[in-house]
């Protein structure tokens, strides 16, 4: 195709004008009938977020998204941009990218009656056509809209009645394509009034001039609900003018969940050792958040974003990286005690209640840790008879577990448990296969433990797990370990779930895992 320069030649070539959402509309009917995905990277929402987007597009609506932090909000908006076409004319040098056939600038407007055909015209890409904005408390009116610029007006020696001294802010500078306003409700209210005009007549008012600007432009938004975003809020006629409000979610299975994490992680790295983390440890990463999201420790109101696992799958693989330097194992595989390194990667990303906050960061995320941890043996094993209310105070005191206010009482008082409401009794759990577990118990409670560290070199690891008896036998029996490596990391979870169930005590000191007898009464003679 001959490059085309001028306005004559665009004429001469047919090129057919449309706005921008006319362009995106059309390009989406298009994309849909060929069966294309637009929006690449998006996972979870097929049937629930991307068709309300579709809608809104094809209804020439502007948009705005509305769900808590790490829901993909941004991307989303960002994707928009495979929508419009591949580049667009604008008038050269133009700084709101007017079209040629109808130039709206006084700059552009004497240009086209000066050189009519000869007009020289530029091609804008799509990637250019996308501008986004983070709304904090000190953006102002000239950021986005405009303003006067006097330096401008005594370089030129022009008037502040001349339309050309006007600085452009970056509304109008996106001028024929999409521009994004990422946590809406942290713009002033005042600043948001200046939005009203854009979104109902698509015209631009600066500074008091009479003129006018029209605007081919698409607004879009983003922003966290607003009973949790309590630094402001979107004024109602705002809301108002906005075509669409689409809520966003997190992912509803760990399936979905498991293949972000497995796109945003950096997981492909030139390791010298060779590291494998399988299905069931990154599943187990993934309901880490699946339970901090039902947590009655952590703010629901904030959200638990994707962030935690993608952060958490990277501390892992880099702690097997670490390991097998320290180690010189060549193969790795990840281990229980591996968790206790990924705690960085959740305290910084929860927020929590009252009582989340008096217990502290750290123990509500290990507490996080250990619920992930008890639903996988659940779904593997046999259940495990809990103990009785002295072991759940012992469990309390080492920061592993919860108990209400009664079940303190009585273990510090002595005094039996109480007896639950008949609903609480007709609720009973599946028989527990006590027999499974019979041969370890009883070895540690003849007084032995065993010590695991992330530290230790395979072998000496596998070799500590082995001296349980029978400990290998249960992990093999119930799971389809086929090697040794795979065979630890059931062997250790068996471990943790007696701990989970209050069957074993664990006590954590630096990258050292000590798994012992519960001593019934341990937490009684603290107390004296």
């Amino acid at each position: 195709m001959t490059p085309i320069h001028t306005l004559g030649e665009l004429r001469a070539s047919g090129y057919r004008v449309r706005s921008v959402k006319d362009e995106m509309r059309a390009n989406l009917l298009s994309a849909l009938a060929r069966g294309e995905q637009v929006f690449t990277g998006i996972h979870g929402y097929e049937r629930t977020v991307l068709p309300a987007i579709h809608n809104a597009i094809l209804s020439k609506h502007d948009i705005i998204l509305l769900g808590l932090r790490g829901q993909a909000k941004t991307r989303i908006l960002r994707s928009l941009t495979a929508l419009l076409d591949e580049h667009v004319p604008v008038i050269d040098g133009c700084e709101i990218n007017d079209s040629p056939f109808e130039p709206t600038c006084k700059r552009c407007r004497r240009l086209s009656a000066e050189q009519g055909d000869d007009l020289r015209i530029g091609w804008l890409a799509r990637g250019d056509r996308y501008r986004e904005k983070l709304a904090t408390p000190d953006v102002t009116v000239a950021d986005l809209v405009g303003d006067i610029d006097p330096i401008k007006a005594a370089n030129q020696r022009l008037t502040y009645a001349d339309e050309e001294v006007i600085h452009y802010g970056i509304i109008p500078r996106t001028n024929r394509g999409i521009f994004a306003i990422n946590e809406l409700p942290d713009l002033a209210p005042r600043i948001q009034v200046a939005l009203l005009n854009i979104l109902e007549e698509r015209d631009l008012q600066i500074r008091g001039f009479p003129v006018r600007i029209p605007m081919d432009i698409v607004l879009v938004f983003s922003a966290n609900p607003e009973d949790y975003t309590s630094r402001g809020n979107i004024i109602t006629p705002l809301k108002d003018r906005i075509d669409s409000q689409i809520l966003t979610h997190y992912p509803q299975t760990i399936e979905t969940a498991r293949r972000i994490t497995d796109q945003e992680a950096w997981l492909e790295r030139d390791s010298a050792a060779s590291i494998e983390v399988p299905p069931h440890v990154r599943d187990l990463v993934e309901q880490i958040a699946f339970s901090a999201r039902e947590s009655e420790l952590v703010d629901q109101s904030s959200g638990v974003s994707a962030r935690l696992t993608i952060a958490a799958m990277e501390l892992l693989q880099s702690n097997l990286e670490r390991r097998a330097a320290i180690t010189g194992d060549r193969a790795v595989y990840p281990r229980l005690s591996d968790l206790s390194m990924v705690l960085p990667a959740i305290t910084g990303k929860v927020e929590m209640v009252y009582e989340g906050e008096q217990q502290g960061a750290e123990v509500v995320a290990r507490k996080l840790v250990g619920l992930a941890l008890a639903k996988l043996f659940e779904s593997k094993f046999p259940p495990v008879e809990r103990a009785g209310v002295a072991q759940r105070a012992e469990r309390e005191r080492r920061g592993y577990g919860e108990m209400d206010a009664d079940d303190l009482d009585d273990a510090f008082s002595g005094r039996r448990k109480r007896k639950e409401p008949q609903q609480r009794e007709e609720q009973k759990p599946p028989a527990p296969s006590e027999s499974a577990y019979d041969a370890i118990l009883g070895w540690f409670a003849g007084g032995n433990q065993i010590t695991l560290s992330d530290e230790q070199p395979f072998a000496e690891y596998f070799r500590a797990l082995s001296s349980v008896p029978q400990l290998a036998d249960v992990a093999r029996k119930y799971t389809n370990a086929s090697r040794n490596e795979e065979l630890a990391w059931w062997m250790e979870m068996v471990l943790e779930g007696l701990h989970q169930a209050l069957r074993l005590a664990r006590e954590d000191l630096d990258s050292t895992i000590t798994f012992h007898e519960l001593m019934k009464f341990n937490v009684l003679r603290t107390v004296r």
